[in-house]
Parts: structure tokens; C-alpha cells; sequence
């Protein structure tokens, strides 16, 4: 079964190996019967049918084993079974293993007439895999383009998917090269600033991707509104400024230790501080306005934010550095 048949009726692929016992007999008739004919290559449960084959319960392999051989099987089955309609798809069959955690369901056509079992193995490796496939496309998305879209393509197509997703890193990169052009003298003032950039830098991008990976997945199946967004800035906020306080006092403690310049060291702290926190606030704010404008957000989002967390981080670095020394 393949994961891009989730929506095809399970009756399709339900199993045929099962055990099936009409309901008059006895357990030591039973036992006769599952001798003569075998059983399902997978013994989960056995299924108690009447004589046109409706469902009437189910019977425990352990039941069947220990109960005494002289009582039927219609006073020792489970009356009340859980099943699958014929018509259900193989995604809702799918919801009810999860939800019921049992190890087999039977499918029954309208009349609950058994017509087949699925078996919690079938969905296992399916499970997998589409997982797997979500995590990657998760994974693919946030650098700007989807897994599915490469598929089978070209190298040329390939080029043209992926190359316009990248044009907001390089538009990021030039103004980063450019605002460092205009604080040429504050990095010649202090050569320890040069040092600590490619970090700083690298921290606020760590933290936007952060932001954007938890607000892409919040905004799963929710409006945005003015609310939500307040709150949601709040909570990041408050997260934002504990993340960035313990960079900033670990870099500017090895700084201060290594160059033995306690404003500079000060300055870089705060300027960790201060970038992770507008990263971290421009990583929900970004996803968040996409998604306001019908826009899919797991895919801009990701380069766009971190281009903006790269220019407001060198502006946080600069300004507070030419500020200070």
C-alpha cells in the first residue's frame, strides 16, 4: 500500500487471513474446527459470525484457550466490536488505530457481513514512511521549495524551482555586506567585533529558524488575528529574551576573558541579546503575515526570515557598537 492511497476505501486492502467461527459452536468445536482447517497466518482474534456470516463478536485468542470446552462461543465472545465500515477510507481505518490502540479491526460490509480484517501491521511501514516524507517536506519547505516538486524534475528545472527562493538570501547577503561597509571604522576601532560577527550572525538565524518551525506548525487550520499575534509575539518574547540573556552572557564572558575588554565583551552580550530577540520575534511575524495573506507560510518563510534576522541583527551589532566604543 502506498502512502498516496490514504484516501481509497480500506475494503481494498483488507486482509482475507482470518479465523472465522460460527457462533453455535463450542469451544471444544471450535478448537476441533481451527485444527482440521488451520488458522490465519497472523492470530489476533477470532471472529464469531452467524450463519450468513454477520459479525456477532469477537473472541480473544486467551478466551478461547482457557475457557472450558463444553461452553459456546456466543457466551464468551465480545458482543460489542468495534468495526470498520467497508466504505471507510484507509486514512480513517488508519484514525482508529490510533485512537483504539487494538491490533486488528474487521471491515463489514452494510449488512455487517465480515468481509475482511486490517491488521495494524499493514499500516505500519505506511506510517513510516509518510511521516519520514511530511519531515522532509517540513525540512525542504523552510529553505523555500518542496520535496515534491523535485521529483522526476530536470536539473535545468530544478535550477529554476530552487534559484528564485534563494534570491532573498542573496538579498539579504548584499545589504549585510553593504551595512558593513557603512561601520567600517567601528570594526577598525575594535578587531574583536570582526571575531564575533560570523556568531552573532549565526545565532539570530538559529533562533528566526526556531521561531518559524513552532509558528508554522501553530498556524495549522488558525485564522490570524490581531489576538493571536499579540499573544503569540508575547509568549515568544518572553522566551526570546531568556534564550538571548544566556547567549549573551556566555559569549560576552568567553570574550571578556579572551581579549580582556570588558566594554567590548558588553556590547557583544547585548548585542546577542537584542538580535535574538527581533529574530525571534521576526520568526513569528513573518509566517504570521504570509498566512494572514493566503500565502503559504512553511514555504517564503524560511528564507525571508532569515534574511530579515541577518540585516536587524548587524544593525542591533553595529549601532550599539558605534554607540558604546
Amino acid at each position: 500500500m502506498k502512502v498516496d492511497h490514504f484516501q481509497e476505501p480500506i475494503a481494498r486492502y483488507a486482509s482475507q487471513d482470518y479465523t472465522a467461527l460460527e457462533a453455535g459452536l463450542t469451544v471444544g468445536e471450535a478448537l476441533a474446527q481451527i485444527r482440521e482447517r488451520g488458522v490465519a497466518q497472523q492470530i489476533v482474534y477470532f471472529y464469531v459470525v452467524d450463519g450468513e456470516r454477520r459479525l456477532a463478536g469477537v473472541v480473544p485468542t486467551r478466551r478461547l484457550l482457557t475457557a472450558q470446552l463444553t461452553e459456546r462461543l456466543v457466551d464468551i465472545m465480545v458482543a460489542r466490536v468495534l468495526t470498520v465500515p467497508a466504505t471507510a477510507t484507509v486514512l480513517e481505518a488508519c484514525e482508529l488505530f490510533l485512537l483504539h490502540k487494538f491490533l486488528a479491526f474487521p471491515v463489514v460490509d452494510e449488512e455487517r457481513r465480515l468481509v475482511g480484517v486490517v491488521n495494524v501491521q499493514m499500516f505500519t511501514q505506511e506510517v513510516l514512511d509518510l511521516g519520514e516524507r511530511a519531515w522532509m517536506d517540513d525540512v525542504f519547505q523552510t529553505i523555500g521549495f518542496r520535496v515534491a516538486e523535485l521529483k522526476n524534475a530536470s536539473p535545468v528545472r530544478a535550477f529554476r524551482i530552487r534559484f528564485p527562493w534563494l534570491g532573498a538570501t542573496l538579498a539579504g547577503g548584499l545589504c549585510c555586506a553593504v551595512l558593513a561597509g557603512f561601520y567600517e571604522l567601528t570594526l577598525a576601532a575594535s578587531l574583536t567585533l570582526a571575531f564575533f560577527l560570523t556568531l552573532v550572525l549565526g545565532l539570530g538565524e538559529s533562533v528566526a529558524a526556531q521561531s518559524v518551525t513552532v509558528t508554522v506548525q501553530t498556524l495549522h487550520g488558525r485564522a490570524v488575528t490581531p489576538g493571536w499575534l499579540l499573544g503569540a509575539l508575547r509568549k515568544e518574547l518572553l522566551t526570546a529574551l531568556l534564550l538571548g540573556l544566556a547567549c549573551g552572557v556566555v559569549v560576552a564572558v568567553v570574550a571578556w576573558l579572551w581579549r580582556q575588554h570588558a566594554v567590548v565583551a558588553g556590547v557583544i552580550g547585548a548585542s546577542i541579546t537584542l538580535s535574538m530577540t527581533t529574530a525571534c520575534l521576526i520568526g513569528v511575524a513573518v509566517p504570521a503575515t504570509l498566512h494572514h495573506f493566503k500565502l503559504d507560510p512553511r514555504i517564503a518563510s524560511g528564507p525571508v526570515s532569515l534574511a530579515l534576522a541577518d540585516i536587524f541583527t548587524l544593525l542591533v551589532y553595529f549601532n550599539l557598537a558605534a554607540w558604546l566604543l
